[in-house]
C-alpha cells in the first residue's frame, strides 16, 4: 500500500541534508528546518539547544537548497543568495571576519549569487548562478579550497583554473566537482586515495584530473571517500576502505561498485555510501556504524551495496555519520547514530531501519 500523509498539517519535504551529528531540510514551500545537535548554532533556531525534532530555522528565508557540514549549515535562497549559520571557526561561514559562531542566518561576503552550496567539516564550496563558477571558503589547511593556497579564507574565493562545473561537493578535507561535459576534478588531501588521481599521499591544492575515461553525471565527497555516477547509471567510488566493489581495500582510482545496480544518484558520508536507483530504490555499503545502512543491523561492514529495510522509494538520499532520505511521498526517513537527536524521531536512541522524522515541536 503506497504511503500517505498522517495528516493534512504535516510537512512535506523535497530536500534532506545529513551531517556530522545535525540534519537539515528544506520543506516543499521552502522553509528550513533542523534538528540535532546545536553546540554551535547549526541548528539555526537562535539557540544552542540541541533538538529532537525538527525546528525552523530563523529568518523566515525561503530556500532552493541547503547542506549540513560537520558543525555548520549553509543554503542558497530562491533569490540566488548564499546564507550560513553555526561554528566558523575556520572562515567556513563566509561572512568575513570575526569568525563567531553565528546562531541564525547570515548573509555570505561577496554579493555573489549562486546556485548551489554545499558545507564540508570546516570548508563549504558554491557555484555561481549564471557562470558555474565553483567558490570555497573556511579551512584550507590541505588546498581543500582549490585556489592554489594553503591560506584560510573568510570569503569566497575562485577556485582556481576558471572552469564551469555543473556541480561540486565538500567533504572532509577535499573537494570534488564535476563539469559540463562529465569531467571530474578533485583537490585537497589524499591520503585515502580520495582524489582519484592515482596519487597518494599527497595535497593537491588545484584541480586534479580524476583517472579514466568515465563520463559522470554527479559526484559526492565524503570523509575519506569520493562517489560519482556515469552517465550509463552505474556507481564508481575511490579512497579509503570499504568502496563497495567487494574488497577491503584502498582506490586510488575508481572503481565499480559491485552489482549491476543501476543507480540514479549516489551520496558518500562519514565511513560508508548509500545510493538511489533508477526504480528509486535504496542501498547502502561501508562502515554501518549504530546501524547507518539501515539493514537493521547494528554495525555491519557491506562490501557490497546492501539494499535498506522497509521497501522505501526514494527521491534522494543523504549519507553523514548517520543516513537520511526523502521518500518519494516527500516524507523524511533517518536511521543510524541519534546521540544528538539527528534522526528527528523525537528520541535520542539509535536506529537500524529507516524511521519517519516527527512533525516539528
Amino acid at each position: 500500500m503506497p504511503e500517505v500523509l498522517a495528516a493534512a498539517t504535516a510537512l512535506a519535504y523535497y530536500q534532506v541534508s545529513t551531517g556530522d551529528s545535525h540534519t537539515c531540510a528544506i520543506t516543499t514551500a521552502g522553509r528550513a528546518y533542523c534538528w540535532g545537535n546545536n553546540e554551535d548554532g547549526e541548528l539555526g533556531d537562535g539557540t544552542r539547544t540541541a533538538r529532537t525534532r525538527p525546528t525552523p530555522v530563523a529568518g523566515n528565508l525561503v530556500f532552493r537548497n541547503l547542506s549540513a557540514g560537520y558543525a555548520h549549515t549553509c543554503g542558497v535562497t530562491t533569490d540566488f543568495v548564499a546564507y550560513c549559520w553555526g561554528k566558523g571557526l575556520d572562515g567556513q561561514l563566509g561572512t568575513g571576519p570575526p569568525t563567531t559562531p553565528h546562531l541564525t542566518p547570515a548573509r555570505v561576503a561577496g554579493g555573489l549569487k549562486f546556485r548551489t552550496v554545499l558545507a564540508g567539516i570546516a570548508h563549504t564550496c558554491a557555484l555561481t548562478e549564471t557562470t558555474q563558477r565553483a567558490y570555497c571558503w573556511g579551512n584550507n589547511s590541505w588546498g581543500q579550497l582549490g585556489d592554489g593556497t594553503t591560506t584560510e579564507r573568510d570569503i569566497p574565493v575562485p577556485v582556481a583554473g576558471d572552469r564551469r562545473f555543473r556541480q561540486v561537493s565538500a567533504g572532509g578535507l577535499h573537494t570534488c566537482a564535476v563539469t559540463p561535459t562529465g569531467t571530474a576534478y578533485c583537490w585537497g588531501f589524499d591520503l585515502d586515495g580520495q582524489l582519484g588521481d592515482g596519487s597518494t599521499p599527497v595535497t593537491r591544492l588545484r584541480p586534479s584530473l580524476v583517472a579514466g575515461s568515465h563520463v559522470f553525471t554527479q559526484i559526492s565527497a565524503g570523509l575519506r571517500n569520493t562517489c560519482a555516477m556515469t552517465s550509463t547509471f552505474r556507481a564508481f567510488c575511490w579512497g579509503g576502505p570499504p568502496n563497495g566493489d567487494g574488497t577491503m581495500e584502498p582506490r586510488f582510482t575508481p572503481r565499480a561498485v559491485s552489482g549491476a545496480i543501476r543507480f540514479r544518484r549516489v551520496t558518500a558520508g562519514d565511513n560508508h555510501m548509500c545510493g538511489e536507483t533508477v526504480d528509486s530504490k535504496a542501498y547502502c555499503w561501508g562502515n554501518g556504524f549504530n546501524g547507518s545502512l539501515g539493514t537493521g543491523v547494528a554495525n555491519p561492514i557491506a562490501l557490497k551495496p546492501l539494499p535498506v529495510s522497509g521497501g522505501l522509494f526514494f527521491a534522494q538520499l543523504s549519507a553523514g555519520r548517520s543516513t537520511c532520505g526523502k521518500a518519494q511521498t516527500s516524507i523524511v526517513y533517518c536511521w543510524g547514530e541519534n546521540s544528538f537527536g539527528q534522526l528527528g524521531d523525537g528520541t535520542t536512541g539509535n536506529r537500524y531501519v529507516p524511521t519517519r522524522v516527527a512533525e516539528p515541536q
